[in-house]
């Protein structure tokens, strides 16, 4: 799929839109790629009743990796690639993000006990193709069942302080991996980042003849 190309993809300049540690560590841990992290300034303000989640990681996504390629671009360093992504949980058609507090995490813990909920992450990827920019957009969808769990393991989980930098007040990599009884799709899509979808992406953009601008 991608491992008989990663020779040549560790020569790119890849740019990862986002200060998710757990991008940071599959794309340059997992996959080796040489990849610097400038988070975007994009707010991340959008009105969620307007948009599927689907719809909504996607835009979220593409607005992260346009701002930085505008960015770098006014500057004179333009990169091979700009990554962006967003992910959610979606529970009973609600988007959970971040929680804003501990109680925000306990009641998203509270709803996520005992059910099966959806987490999606959206990633584009910003490049530029005989001087003219392109956008690829693609979307990850993967089913995460929880186990009950009771008010004393939600708080416990809570005082950890792992919940706060999370979609869904969870991080099934860690601690929160003990409340996850199965999934269906994408391990790496519930850690941030649907690891085979991207390099199914990436060998279908290569196999099209497209070439990634090298590092200088």
């Amino acid at each position: 799929m991608i491992l008989d190309r990663l020779k040549s993809l560790k020569q790119v300049d890849f740019v990862l839109a986002s200060n998710s540690p757990r991008r940071k560590e599959i794309l340059s841990n997992i996959l080796g790629l040489n990849v610097r992290v400038i988070p975007s300034t994009f707010e991340e303000n959008l009105d969620k009743s307007k948009y599927s989640p689907q719809g909504y990681v996607i835009e979220n996504a593409r607005q992260k990796s346009l701002e930085v390629w505008k960015r770098l671009c006014s500057f004179g360093d333009r990169p091979g690639m700009v990554v962006g992504g967003d992910t959610v949980v979606v529970y009973a058609g609600e988007i959970l993000e971040k929680p804003s507090d501990n109680a925000h995490a306990f009641r998203m813990l509270r709803m996520l006990s005992g059910n099966e909920h959806k987490v999606y992450t959206g990633v584009t990827l910003i490049y530029c193709e005989n001087e003219e920019l392109k956008e690829h957009c693609f979307v990850e969808e993967t089913s995460v069942s929880f186990a009950d769990l009771t008010d004393a393991d939600i708080n416990a989980y809570i005082d950890s302080g792992e919940p706060m930098d999370k979609a869904g007040a969870y991080g099934i990599q860690s601690l929160g991996g003990c409340f996850v009884k199965g999934i269906r799709g994408c391990y790496y899509n519930v850690m941030g980042f649907p690891l085979h979808s991207f390099c199914r992406e990436l060998s279908n953009l290569a196999s099209s003849g497209f070439k990634l601008q090298e590092e200088s």
